[in-house]
């Protein structure tokens, strides 16, 4: 009941916000539109945990803005690498261990993978994620494993290290 009423709130606000007319009658169709999704997504199965994820309202927020300014350092590095000399290429294909415990983590892991310039994510398991690289440095980052670990944290659980 909490997810319903959260994400009626949500497309509420997002109905007002995008609307701009606040007129009793206006409002009030918007209300209902509202009450309709949120009651066909019920009907549907589809206010669930995944569906609709309230528990990462207050971690996500720091996650994008991680993740922000890693694209932009990523950006950077792509520029330098396209401008600088040719053997800084080094194109190639890593496994990034994925320790990501729901498929809402693993998916926000293997997008942010692909929104960081300079790799793409090619292949999606439960444990893994395929990666093409342009750079050693690229790769090398992502077997850190830093990215992997604040999936994690935003999702509530704690990455495995290897060898765990």
């Amino acid at each position: 009941m909490l997810r319903s009423f959260s994400m009626f709130m949500f497309l509420l606000a997002v109905w007002l916000l995008l609307s701009g007319h606040y007129d009793m009658l206006i409002v009030g169709f918007g209300l209902l539109s509202c009450l309709g999704v949120v009651l066909i997504a019920r009907r549907m199965d589809i206010v669930d945990r995944e569906g609709h994820p309230i528990h990462l309202t207050w971690r996500a927020p720091l996650y994008w803005l991680w993740l922000g300014w890693e694209i932009a350092k990523s950006n950077w590095a792509v520029i330098k690498v396209i401008l600088g000399p040719r053997n800084r290429l080094q194109p190639q294909v890593i496994r990034a261990t994925a320790s990501q415990e729901t498929d809402v983590g693993l998916v926000t892991f293997a997008n942010s993978i692909t929104l960081t310039p300079g790799t793409v994510s090619v292949l999606v398991n439960r444990d893994w994620i395929d990666v093409h690289a342009l750079t050693q440095e690229t790769a090398d980052g992502l077997m850190i494993g830093d990215m992997n670990q604040r999936v994690c944290q935003m999702e509530g659980t704690g990455a495995k290290r290897k060898g765990d």
